[in-house]
């Protein structure tokens, strides 16, 4: 396993991290089964693990607490995401300092641990002043709460606007971003990842497998039964009905794509996870595990190297910069410009 710097916090962890949101009601409920999940994982050279505490409602975070219990927790690089409503109360959520504050409690707590290495704002909060968010970020650094902090599903001019802002503020500044990034979500290539490397942010890059798409059973020719766990599922039918039109375009690239692993003597869960990793600018890629076959098939893609001629023939099937469809770069959470009312006069 590859191990790199977490950007310039002068930590360095797997090329691959392990996301913990397939672990409780979400994914696998069985508590027993995840933790040794985990565990093979830590065996197999990952030391990086992402959670959140909106996933199955903290249950993730009790799992993760259990299985790093008995000495394993000092060789973790911990990742947790707040932000998401976590129950039904208002304040719950969000990047407030009072839930902040509150939230990195709960967080501690459920993992059983005392510190937490990167703490991330998981979704932008547009009704929060920045200059709070930072403000109480940095105060849990002092209070040796956190290691750092980082974001996620922010755009680019946002992240120019955090470094200015903890600059002149005199805050810490966001160590990291976690955006999607697969074959067939490949916008942030346009900007994000050259802002990121100018900033000396480190990159966590989730959804390698497009939610799915490129697992290697959406193929045509095949019946699609759609997603195995609960989260997907929540997300609505629509985005994995292959007769959609987006989807039939995505069916269209994962079938390509299918092919040219093939070719290449590669799964394509290989291909795509091998993609993700290589790009320059990100330090590691978040595999979403629900089951123990599911982590096999993603260790087997370390120590892969796709030839300069695949990785052509990528570009010509999905080309730089190019999301198949729109809705997978998550920007309904993180660019509110896009929405509807604020795109029309």
């Amino acid at each position: 396993m590859e191990y790199r710097p977490l950007g310039r916090t002068g930590v360095s962890v797997s090329q691959m991290c392990l996301g913990a949101m397939m672990f409780g009601a979400f994914g696998n409920s069985d508590h027993d089964d995840a933790v040794r999940i985990i565990h093979r994982a830590l065996d197999a050279g990952i030391n990086f693990i992402d959670t959140a505490d909106g996933y199955s409602h903290g249950e993730s975070e009790q799992i993760l607490g259990a299985a790093l219990a008995g000495g394993r927790r000092e060789n973790v690089v911990l990742a947790v995401k707040f932000g998401p409503p976590f129950d039904q109360d208002p304040n719950h959520r969000g990047a407030s300092r009072r839930w902040i504050v509150e939230g990195v409690e709960g967080s501690l707590r459920r993992l059983r641990t005392d510190w937490i290495d990167l703490y991330q704002v998981g979704v932008p909060d547009p009704r929060t002043d920045l200059d709070e968010t930072l403000g109480a970020l940095t105060d849990l650094v002092r209070a040796g709460k956190i290691r750092s902090f980082g974001a996620s599903k922010v755009p680019a001019s946002q992240i120019v606007e955090a470094q200015w802002t903890a600059d002149r503020r005199g805050h810490g500044r966001f160590r990291t971003e976690q955006p999607p990034y697969s074959l067939l979500t490949r916008a942030i290539e346009y900007d994000l990842l050259s802002t990121c490397q100018r900033h000396g942010m480190g990159v966590m890059a989730y959804s390698p497998l497009a939610g799915g798409w490129l697992s290697g059973k959406y193929r045509k020719g095949r019946e699609v039964s759609g997603p195995g766990s609960a989260a997907r599922l929540r997300r609505g039918p629509d985005r994995f009905n292959a007769a959609a039109p987006a989807n039939a375009a995505k069916l269209d690239a994962a079938d390509a794509l299918g092919a040219l692993a093939d070719e290449a003597g590669l799964t394509l869960v290989q291909m795509a996870v091998a993609f993700a990793v290589r790009h320059p600018a990100v330090t590691s890629t978040i595999i979403g595990p629900r089951t123990m076959e599911h982590l096999e098939g993603y260790l087997a893609a370390d120590g892969i190297e796709l030839t300069t001629d695949v990785l052509d023939r990528i570009d010509a099937i999905v080309p730089p910069g190019v999301t198949v469809d729109i809705a997978d770069n998550m920007w309904e959470i993180g660019t509110d410009a896009l929405d509807v009312a604020n795109r029309r006069r």
